[in-house]
């Protein structure tokens, strides 16, 4: 618990000079600076906490969390909002999923304990194919775009070999 005060001192020193620097600002402008600086900092906040929780607690442990959180912002929003959370949830926890399939493959100790520790086959396999889409994505984006472009050779990927080498690990 006491590596986490330093930081909570922190982001509570970062709010507190904000709001100081809206309630003493001479004009509305910067008042106005200020408090968007303020909602600003608020939204970082928010997407490094939640980025944090999927990483942490993994995507079945978070669909209570979600639920939720959906509900409150369809009500606030209206359906669009719905839409823009869940397809941000999905990049968010597909691009952590399929680098951290990457990783396996290539054979990261790290990687494989993150399996462990949070699947079961079948919980994997059934997010194997709903992120499927972002583990090509991420692959051609991390592994194929940059040894192109540097002209070097290029790791294969299989993801069949992947499913099968989970499928002897988790079950």
């Amino acid at each position: 618990m006491q590596e986490y005060r330093s930081i909570a001192l922190i982001i509570l020193a970062i709010f507190s000079v904000t709001l100081l620097g809206a309630y003493f600002s001479p004009t509305f402008q910067e008042q106005k600076g200020w408090l968007e600086l303020f909602f600003l900092f608020g939204s970082v906040l928010f997407i490094v906490s939640t980025l944090a929780i999927f990483a942490t607690l993994g995507f079945s442990s978070f669909a209570l969390y979600m639920a939720i959180f959906l509900a409150i912002v369809t009500a606030m929003f209206g359906i669009l909002g719905a839409v823009i959370v869940v397809s941000l949830t999905y990049i968010a926890w597909g691009s952590i999923f399929a680098m951290e399939v990457l990783l396996y493959d290539g054979g990261v100790l790290s990687a494989k304990e993150w399996f462990l520790g949070r699947y079961t086959f079948k919980d994997f396999k059934a997010e194997f194919y709903a992120f499927y889409p972002m583990i090509g994505f991420i692959y051609i984006l991390l592994e194929i775009l940059p040894n192109v472009l540097s002209r070097e050779s290029i790791i294969d990927f299989s993801p069949l070999r992947v499913l099968k080498e989970m499928e002897s690990l988790l079950s």
